[in-house]
């Protein structure tokens, strides 16, 4: 009897595992939980400006907004460099992760935009 209950268990589960998972992809949900992957989200959805310093970088390296994109997709933060808690705008140090780990930003968040104030290539 505790077997087939196990059994029922079990299948039901993997049913109910299946559903969600399956919803959630139909959502496009994400799960930021991490301090970096919360920060960078929050940055992300912002209206994204770049001052005349970052613009002159994005020219004289070639560089797309695009590529800016991703490494504010795959990025480490690093908040022994930034001012977190600075008010009205919280200051970040970001470094690009694997292939994109020679291009580190220094971005303002504020209520309704983020501002790339500097582009660091390291060659």
């Amino acid at each position: 009897m505790l077997l087939k209950r196990v059994g029922y268990y079990l299948v039901g589960l993997a049913i109910g595992t299946i559903a969600v998972s399956f919803f959630w992809k139909k959502k496009d949900a994400s799960f930021d939980y991490g301090m970096d992957a919360r920060t960078l989200k929050s940055i992300r959805i912002k209206d994204r400006i770049y001052s005349k310093d970052a613009e002159k970088t994005l020219r004289e390296y070639n560089i797309d907004t695009a590529k800016i994109s991703s490494v504010l997709k795959f990025a480490d933060v690093d908040f022994g460099k930034s001012k977190p808690r600075q008010k009205p705008c919280a200051e970040y140090f970001i470094t690009g992760k694997d292939s994109l780990n020679h291009i580190s930003l220094y971005v303002t968040r504020c209520d309704s935009t983020a501002t790339i104030n500097k582009i660091m290539i390291n060659n």
